[in-house]
């Protein structure tokens, strides 16, 4: 019995995050793609050497005005602008359409976004920054930032008019994606200012993200978005805490500094579930928190 209850609780963990990495592209799904979009095929990385596709988003005034833009870069690339390659068929965050609305309305400043496709199969080990012992995954984190500040970056920043501060520049992603992004946010605060940790999977490696946190300096120009959905946590055993783990590490955050309401912002999300469908919802809030309108 021991034995069935320890395979189904790792065949869950699988289906949880393993296999959101899996592209699914069908003639009957079609393209949902909104706005500018630049794709970049097969984004090579001489530090994990490996290769990947990068899609980048440009604001309606691309073209017309001749100015810099902030950047924010999004793990998970293949769920944020096109329904015909998201891990379920239709389901994207709407990035695109979302984007283009906020930035037409002045609700946000025009800006770049990146989108970063995860690798496959490399997907849990790039995205922790720790390894799990149970089950045998993780702890390339290092090595995929790495990728981002000494590689994507520097390519994005010559081939675009990008802004290239830190106060110009966010990170951020769901799941594990958001665990990545929040370490690596803290980890190169020369290079992100902003930081959107949505939906993150506090659980892995038994929380050493909590202690990573605890290890911090408090930098205030550090703006960083925290949520977690109320109905999140229900398919692998080890995250059914997931609103009492994320709550933690909102806390972990306010002992170090940050203070909420200002360079920290926290929603529990009643209801929602850990889905691309949820995270859609929460983008508006997202990007007008971490990307304000300016006059």
């Amino acid at each position: 019995m021991n034995f069935r209850i320890t395979f189904v609780s790792t065949l869950l963990l699988v289906l949880t995050i393993v296999l959101p990495m899996r592209l699914t592209l069908t003639a009957q799904q079609a393209h949902t793609l909104v706005g500018e979009i630049r794709v970049h095929k097969s984004f090579h990385s001489n530090i994990l050497n490996n290769d990947r596709d990068v899609l980048v988003y440009l604001p309606p005034e691309y073209e017309t005005k001749k100015k810099r833009y902030s950047v924010l870069y999004l793990n998970d690339g293949q769920n944020l602008f096109d329904g015909a390659t998201s891990f379920v068929a239709g389901q994207e965050w709407r990035v695109d359409e979302t984007a283009e609305s906020l930035i037409r309305s002045n609700q946000i400043e025009p800006l770049i976004i990146v989108g970063i496709y995860n690798n496959g199969k490399e997907r849990v080990n790039e995205y922790t920054p720790t390894r799990d012992e149970k089950f045998k995954a993780g702890g390339q984190a290092d090595l995929y930032g790495r990728m981002l500040v000494e590689e994507l970056k520097p390519f994005i920043d010559k081939t675009y008019r990008t802004r290239k501060d830190a106060k110009d520049t966010g990170l951020g992603g769901s799941s594990l994606g958001g665990i990545v992004s929040l370490y690596l946010g803290l980890k190169y605060k020369n290079v992100f200012g902003k930081i959107a940790v949505i939906s993150p999977s506090v659980w892995f490696a038994d929380k050493q993200i909590l202690h990573f946190v605890e290890s911090q300096s408090y930098s205030p120009k550090i703006r960083i978005w925290l949520d977690i959905g109320t109905n999140e946590g229900r398919s692998v055993p080890e995250s059914t805490d997931a609103v009492l783990n994320t709550h933690l590490l909102k806390e972990a955050l306010e002992r170090k500094g940050w203070k909420l309401e200002k360079e920290l912002r926290y929603c529990e999300d009643e209801g929602a579930e850990h889905n691309e469908r949820a995270w859609a919802a929460r983008l508006t809030a997202i990007l007008k928190f971490l990307y304000p309108a300016t006059n």
